[in-house]
């Protein structure tokens, strides 16, 4: 098995095509023709990770986040960036990563983060090039309305949130849900223009909460915790894909937030 063909089977469900502009997905390190003896797949790719995959005898990393994301001038092992680039190298392993192009497909993280929450009749929140089945973040509704304050424990429960930020209660009971994995506020208005009940996603900034208006509530669970269960949606497809092959889930803990 080369790092090609697993490469060639993550692009076919999510081809690079639909990353955004700013992002960096692809393969970052390494060899496309090198035979691959196990994957290690994971969230962020750390210094930590690599060492993890060395100890595992995994020469390949496949993460969802760009540990090279705007680009190297110079690697001589001053940021966390460049020694985890130079430890993958030393020790032959390939990093490749699938970022925003797994978010825009319709059954990438968004899906991924309803299915956790039991949300229905999924669709695309907004849609990218025309395409229905394109873009950004995901809204559908709840097999039947859930009190407002139960669906919030729900959704911290599930992410293993140490903290929910979420904005004015404004009914009792919700159905219509929207949300995005990461970052999501530039999706606010379209939650909004869809009447959404809530909007689930992460890193909102203190005034940024006032554009819910009083029209919906915005629930943010972190970035981390919004995007964790990334790693077992790559996993759970490429082991369909590859059923004997030796995969590995990350064990490291890479969110850089801690909560007192």
């Amino acid at each position: 098995m080369t790092t090609q063909k697993i490469i060639h089977v993550l692009e076919e469900w999510a081809p690079p095509i639909y990353q955004e502009s700013y992002d960096n997905s692809g393969l970052l390190v390494g060899d496309s023709s090198k035979t691959v003896k196990a994957v290690l797949i994971c969230l962020d790719c750390t210094e930590e990770v690599v060492d993890e995959a060395i100890a595992l005898g995994a020469n390949m990393v496949i993460a969802h986040h760009p540990v090279i994301f705007s680009g190297l001038k110079k690697v001589t092992g001053t940021t966390y960036i460049e020694r985890t680039v130079i430890k993958a190298i030393k020790h032959d392993i390939a990093i490749y990563a699938l970022h925003t192009n797994l978010d825009n497909v319709m059954n990438g993280v968004n899906s991924k983060i309803c299915d956790l929450l039991g949300i229905e009749n999924k669709r695309i929140l907004q849609t990218k090039n025309g395409r229905s089945d394109v873009g950004s973040g995901m809204i559908g509704q709840l097999n039947k309305p859930m009190n407002t304050k139960v669906f919030l424990d729900q959704i911290k429960i599930t992410f293993g949130a140490d903290c929910l930020r979420y904005t004015n209660v404004l009914k009792e009971e919700i159905s219509k849900i929207a949300v995005c994995g990461g970052s999501g506020s530039f999706l606010l208005k379209d939650a909004i223009a869809q009447e959404a009940d809530i909007f689930i996603t992460s890193d909102f900034k203190y005034h940024q909460f006032f554009d819910a208006e009083n029209r919906i509530v915005i629930a943010d669970i972190g970035h981390y915790e919004a995007e964790k269960f990334t790693k077992e949606l790559i996993c759970d497809f490429l082991r369909e894909k590859f059923p004997t092959f030796a995969l590995h889930l990350s064990k490291i803990n890479t969110n850089p937030v801690n909560y007192l």
